[in-house]
């Protein structure tokens, strides 16, 4: 199996990097030299166009930022024959799935695989892989999402895996303005933020996105939230937390959560929040 890693950012170049460190043939294609010189150096074969990926490969890895770029390398890899594309970005399912019969009636095979755990996972090798498509062409690509992911799990048909994603950054993100909002309480009162994110973390009310609090970058937040939106729109469904959040998270940043951990003060909807005084009803 020979594999092409489209999109060699941060992602991209870490996944790349694993699959050839488990002894499978890679090579890179990016838009920027610079990625392109950074997948050189950690082993990766570098292409400097599509047409010439295309011709590179029987498996392409699309690790790329929007829907739009998803679309455009598909159809620039048109001519690789019989190929499987695994759309590892996070789209929305709809694109996935006006993609299908266009990749089908060229005989190529179409995956989407998702991933969760963020760049430390990719560091790390130990994403999760959310995939949607054919079983046959799950098990097919199952190797090559191993030598990154933690587990390869198998949700459904084209387009399951981005609603499992989508699933997923909703809890994160609602997860990221409750912590927020509970931690504010504690700053409030005078307690140390970080010190109660710390007692948190043992008591039934933890969730996965504070234990990785201080790390989260609030950079998709935008784009998943509009995925998410615009699913329950479709499908008829009245979300209002969501919507709320979908208002909230947008106004968050990595800054603001430092500051609320770390700082003396806190920031939140546009309103410095600063520990009472006892005189105010602080605690003592």
């Amino acid at each position: 199996m020979r594999i092409a890693v489209i999109g060699a950012g941060e992602m991209g170049l870490a996944m790349g990097g694993h699959i050839r460190r488990k002894g499978f043939e890679v090579s890179a294609f990016d838009i920027s030299p610079e990625r392109l010189k950074q997948a050189a150096e950690q082993g990766l074969q570098p292409k400097n166009s599509i047409d010439d990926a295309a011709g590179s490969a029987d498996v392409f890895l699309l690790v790329v930022a929007t829907d739009q770029q998803v679309v455009e390398v598909c159809d620039g890899l048109s001519d690789a024959a019989g190929a499987t594309i695994v759309v590892a970005a996070t789209i929305s399912p709809e694109t996935m799935l006006a993609l299908k019969p266009r990749i089908e009636a060229r005989g190529q095979h179409l995956v989407d695989a998702p991933v969760v755990y963020g760049a430390s996972g990719a560091r790390d090798g130990t994403l999760l892989s959310l995939c949607g498509g054919a079983e046959a062409d799950v098990e097919r690509v199952r190797p090559l999402l191993a030598c990154y992911s933690r587990d390869v799990v198998h949700v459904g048909p084209l387009g399951a895996g981005q609603i499992a994603k989508s699933c997923n950054n909703l809890l994160h993100w609602i997860h990221c303005v409750a912590n927020f909002e509970t931690l504010l309480i504690a700053k409030r009162y005078g307690l140390d933020a970080q010190r109660m994110r710390e007692i948190l973390l043992a008591c039934p009310g933890t969730n996965g996105t504070l234990a990785r609090w201080d790390t989260t970058r609030f950079t998709w937040q935008e784009k998943d939230m509009d995925v998410t939106m615009e699913l329950a729109q479709k499908a008829g469904l009245m979300l209002p937390l969501s919507g709320q959040v979908d208002q909230i998270v947008k106004t968050l940043k990595a800054a603001d959560v430092k500051e609320l951990l770390y700082g003396p003060e806190a920031t939140y909807l546009g309103r410095t929040v600063r520990p009472l005084a006892a005189s105010e009803g602080g605690l003592a």
